[in-house]
């Protein structure tokens, strides 16, 4: 079907349709002769083609070193960076076990209901006393991991104790907590280095 070429009334008809209208976009006008004044369609953008997922194995880029599950450090290592707040010269005699505590807490073989009320009990006695030095032993607790998705950390008193003695009522009168000597029990027992009382 060929278009139709205007005759010379419909053309004088549409321009003077066109002269009277107002435009609606006044920058674009109107070419004499033609049906519209849109203007021409804009071809569709041409997207590219993603590029080729080249060839990989997984684990390809991994370091080589297998990511442990923990998000915090180790117990002892979280004790052990702890800032010194105690004398310094008393605080390396203690950590070569040259200085002896006072009085001695066992918590082996209790539940954690049994522990921090016993822990509490302790340290408020102690430092009533005037104590400077008591040991605290937790053991290091049995390896129960049971292989499952979310870690499980086995020794839950040697865990536990730290946060104890940082938490209220205990946090005011501990100065410092540091890991036991081999001779006083190791990794499995705390040096609580308690504040003068006032």
């Amino acid at each position: 079907m060929s278009r139709r070429r205007l005759r010379p009334d419909e053309l004088a008809l549409w321009e003077e349709v066109a002269r009277k209208a107002t435009p609606l976009a006044p920058e674009r006008k109107p070419q004499p002769g033609t049906l519209t004044d849109t203007a021409p369609r804009k071809p569709k953008p041409v997207t590219p083609r993603p590029a080729p997922i080249e060839p990989f194995s997984i684990g390809q880029s991994a370091n080589g070193h297998p990511r442990s599950h923990d998000v915090l450090p180790g117990i002892a290592e979280r004790v052990g960076n702890a800032p010194v707040k105690m004398d310094k010269k008393a605080h390396a005699r203690l950590k070569r076990g040259k200085l002896m505590p006072e009085a001695k807490l066992d918590l082996h073989g209790m539940t954690l209901d049994q522990a921090h009320p016993a822990l509490d009990n302790f340290i408020q006695r102690s430092h009533a006393a005037g104590l400077r030095l008591v040991l605290v032993v937790t053991g290091k607790g049995k390896h129960r991991d049971p292989g499952g998705p979310i870690p499980v950390r086995h020794g839950v008193l040697r865990h536990n104790v730290p946060q104890w003695l940082k938490m209220m009522p205990l946090a005011p009168l501990v100065l410092q907590i540091s890991e036991a000597h081999l001779k006083h029990g190791g990794g499995g027992a705390y040096y609580v280095y308690l504040r003068r009382r006032r």
